[in-house]
């Protein structure tokens, strides 16, 4: 009796582990961090000033319909300018992007809107991507400081680059 019961609380423990697994498949995290660009370059530098607070949108939609948005939500960022966003589903056929939606600082609150420059970090929600982890990371995005602040030209001659970030000839 007692190896029975011991065979059934074993079985019964895999098949919860087992749907565990199945189910958590299915979620995913997304982080990143949010920065006011305090030098105006459209990169992150030693200047730059992580934002708390900073309003950030996930979004995905489907490849070839954009207007069919199967995800939307938004998340503020922590004290270290970081967020962390729970994602449920599958979105294999989507293109989902992180964006940024609001800046809790006046003085910092530009987004570029240039096709080339837009502030959008593009993220594969997906576990048939090779990706073992659930958790998918962003690339940092930043609000545009409306004056650059004092030490941004000297941080740029030690950068090697020009006023708008490209670089200097040799």
């Amino acid at each position: 009796m007692a190896k029975s019961s011991i065979i059934i609380f074993a079985s019964v423990l895999c098949l919860l582990s087992f749907l565990n697994s199945v189910c958590a498949s299915d979620r995913f995290f997304v982080e990143g961090t949010v920065y006011c660009d305090t030098c105006r370059l459209q990169f992150l530098t030693r200047m730059s000033e992580f934002m708390e607070g900073a309003t950030v949108r996930v979004m995905c939609s489907q490849v070839d319909n954009a207007n069919n948005v199967t995800f939307n939500k938004e998340t503020t960022t922590n004290a270290l300018g970081a967020y962390k966003m729970e994602v449920d589903g599958e979105h294999e056929e989507d293109i989902c992007e992180v964006t940024l939606v609001k800046s809790p600082r006046s003085y910092c609150d530009e987004i570029d809107r240039e096709a080339h420059l837009l502030q959008a970090a593009r993220i594969s929600i997906t576990k048939n991507n090779g990706i073992v982890s659930n958790i998918r990371q962003a690339n940092p995005l930043g609000f545009l400081i409306k004056r650059p602040l004092p030490g941004c030209s000297e941080l740029i001659k030690e950068l090697g680059i020009n006023e708008d970030g490209s670089p200097i000839p040799n």
